[in-house]
């Protein structure tokens, strides 16, 4: 049975979360949020001018993420620079949770770009990916319903747990479940559910309730960084 978890936390306890808006400086808009040892840092190009010209929507703008873990920034294996199929899926997975709440009616035929890369990670990296970029289109003006907040939750042998790290899912003495979630804080809408492993029913649900739980404390990071920057004038 999985009884204590490896760096001590409570079973729905996050990691140490900071963040901060604003520091790429050539961007239109930028964020970077850090949970336990998962750094994720976004970067909003546009909108601008989208290119090749068949890819254009009449009617309003269109979001394109980009997920890029670099080489020396996995917790296990050296991560292979470059495209790859996860990262095309991480970085379509992203573009969707943030879609219900970004409005670019107003920019026919036109591209947001958001760049999202980490230097270092430890499990979580798309919740930190959703996240960061959720901030950096805030910082850009980018249009929005509301920000979104995402963290993992799931099971480690018997026990549920919310933000699980690098040991937790590699785990070998039982059963694992990775289960990333996104949320609209104001309406509690969830716009990413995804699942690594197996859970009942039950379980899923319960999982679920933990992270809203708890995802008003990674709203209230993300929104006193925002406020910080421009309480600065920055």
């Amino acid at each position: 049975m999985y009884k204590k978890r490896f760096d001590g936390r409570a079973f729905n306890e996050l990691r140490p979360i900071s963040a901060k808006a604003g520091i790429i400086k050539r961007a239109d808009g930028s964020a970077m949020f850090k949970i336990g040892d998962t750094i994720a840092y976004a970067a909003v190009y546009g909108p601008r001018d989208l290119y090749p010209k068949f890819l254009k929507d009449p009617e309003k703008g269109i979001l394109r993420c980009n997920y890029n873990m670099m080489p020396f920034s996995g917790s296990g294996d050296r991560v292979r620079p470059g495209p790859s199929r996860r990262s095309r899926e991480l970085s379509l997975v992203i573009e969707k949770a943030l879609l219900p709440v970004v409005d670019l009616s107003d920019f026919p035929n036109s591209v947001v770009d958001v760049f999202i890369e980490y230097p270092q990670t430890d499990a979580g990296s798309r919740c930190a990916g959703i996240c960061a970029a959720a901030m950096a289109l805030a910082d850009a003006g980018i249009a929005m319903k509301d920000l979104v907040v995402a963290v993992s939750v799931g099971r480690v042998d018997d026990q549920l747990v919310v933000d699980l790290n690098y040991d937790e899912e590699a785990y070998e003495d039982g059963p694992v479940a990775d289960i990333p979630v996104a949320m609209i804080p104001s309406t509690g809408e969830i716009s990413l559910l995804q699942m690594d492993g197996e859970v009942s029913k039950e379980d899923l649900l319960r999982a679920i309730g933990m992270m809203k739980e708890v995802a008003g404390k990674i709203y209230d990071v993300q929104k006193a960084a925002l406020k910080e920057k421009y309480t600065k004038g920055e």
